[in-house]
């Protein structure tokens, strides 16, 4: 089992998918963004946000943590 941590971030307020995508996979696009979503299911599979809520339409928090690339091999 390796030691080395998965390379992840903090997002900034008012970052989706795609600004993720685009700022830190180098691209945009539906792939990037599946890959972002696959790697991050505690944040993508989130129940939705109360209507009238902040996050209404972005279930990204500032305060998840958010992988940018797939889990380690075992």
């Amino acid at each position: 089992m390796s030691s080395i941590p998965r390379k992840s971030l903090f997002p900034s307020a008012g970052d989706s998918w795609e600004i993720i995508a685009e700022r830190e996979l180098g691209g945009g696009g539906e792939e990037a963004v599946g890959q972002l979503q696959s790697w991050n299911l505690h944040v993508f599979m989130r129940p939705p946000a109360a209507p009238g809520s902040p996050h209404e339409h972005n279930p990204i928090l500032p305060s998840d943590v958010i992988f940018l690339e797939p889990p380690q091999a075992a």
